[in-house]
């Protein structure tokens, strides 16, 4: 018995010593997975294959995307303030939404169609340069402002998955224009601009949603800092044995998604994997850990993913409200508001930065929410 297991043992080691090489070896060619389409692979790399059991094809319910539909909601941006009644028809939709799967779609949301499709040009561009022009961006130094990579969590998730990423870091402090590809620079910081004031309205009704005063969780600085990532899912060769991102939910307040025709993500919803259809002209709101922390439950952060596809490539591109990379000491926890008697602190507190350490250090696709780590 002692011999078979270490036998197993050994085995073991090897299998993890042969990936931990495998890993390396594409993170070293700097060229993403992309590189690999580019080089015409017809087979998915051992690293990106998930195993059976997580194969999403087994994972959906069958009926999930006809019976159950994200909800897509009107903001009515410009008579937003004034339109009392619309208002408040408003905050009860995303109340119900936020309470229930934590995703919404919206639609007339003041930033103007010409600019979404440009972001979504503008990412495409940077993706499809030539190798040498994008790997002078390439790194796994977080603390940049400007980074291309492809899995931030390469060595720690169990699967590697079938996408490449464009990272900015916005706000508080932007980055020097000088510092961001010419080929997205100008569309980067306008499409920047225009998220954040759609970032601190949707905060606004967020607040209101949970009862609060409307700048509440503005005041908290939950809109104080936002990063943009453009993600690039090249055709994949096997989608079905790979997946574009794994589940996970998002370590921020909440993001803010712009998604191409493509289609792919799905949140998870009462067990079920729903599809969130592309709608022309919409933006994808999903709420986050720390919401889903100080609300006390209140509002729920979804885990979802995004499908492989013989079709691409799909581009999306995330803005999340987060101030993990700023130096800010803000420390966290249930809104005392929220708190009664019958309703006691269900997370202890902690700093954003502190809160997506931990979610880094975990990776993505390990089946338990990071936000479990810091229940009372």
């Amino acid at each position: 018995m002692v011999d078979t297991n270490l036998q197993q043992n050994s085995g073991h080691d090897e299998l993890e010593s042969e990936r931990k090489q495998q890993l390396k070896a594409f993170d070293d060619t700097q060229a993403g997975v992309k590189g690999l389409v580019d080089a015409q692979v017809s087979k998915v790399p051992q690293i990106f294959i998930i195993p059976d059991e997580d194969i999403p094809c087994k994972t959906s319910s069958p009926s999930s995307s006809t019976h159950v539909q994200i909800p897509v909601i009107d903001l009515k941006f410009e008579h937003l303030q004034e339109d009392v009644v619309a208002r408040k028809d408003i905050v009860e939709k995303i109340r119900v939404a936020s309470e229930t799967c934590g995703f919404f779609q919206v639609v007339n949301h003041g930033i103007p169609k010409e600019i979404l499709d440009e972001m979504i040009e503008g990412v495409r561009r940077f993706h499809e340069q030539p190798h040498d022009v994008k790997k002078e961006y390439y790194t796994r130094d977080f603390s940049r402002k400007v980074i291309f990579g492809s899995n931030f969590d390469l060595y720690q998730s169990k699967v590697a998955n079938w996408r490449d990423s464009l990272f900015f870091v916005m706000s508080p402090q932007s980055p020097n224009p000088q510092e961001l590809p010419s080929v997205c620079r100008e569309i980067t910081f306008s499409y920047s601009e225009h998220v954040q004031k759609l970032g601190v309205t949707l905060l606004e009704l967020l607040s209101e949603a949970l009862g609060l005063k409307s700048k509440h969780l503005e005041e908290m600085e939950c809109c104080k800092g936002h990063s943009v990532l453009g993600h690039y899912y090249p055709a994949c060769p096997e989608p079905h044995r790979t997946i574009g991102t794994i589940e996970h939910s998002d370590p921020d307040f909440f993001t803010i998604l712009l998604q191409d025709h493509i289609g792919g993500l799905q949140v998870l919803y009462q067990n079920q994997w729903i599809h969130v259809k592309p709608v022309e002209g919409a933006l994808v709101v999903n709420l986050g850990d720390i919401l889903q922390l100080i609300s006390n439950d209140k509002f729920k952060s979804a885990k979802h993913r995004v499908l492989a596809n013989h079709v691409g490539p799909r581009i999306s591109v995330a803005c999340f409200f987060s101030t993990h990379l700023q130096p800010f000491d803000h420390v966290y926890g249930p809104i005392k508001e929220l708190l009664s008697e019958g309703m006691h602190p269900l997370y202890n507190e902690t700093t954003v930065r502190d809160y997506v350490l931990h979610y880094i250090t975990k990776g993505l696709g390990i089946g338990i929410s990071a936000l479990q780590d810091f229940r009372r």
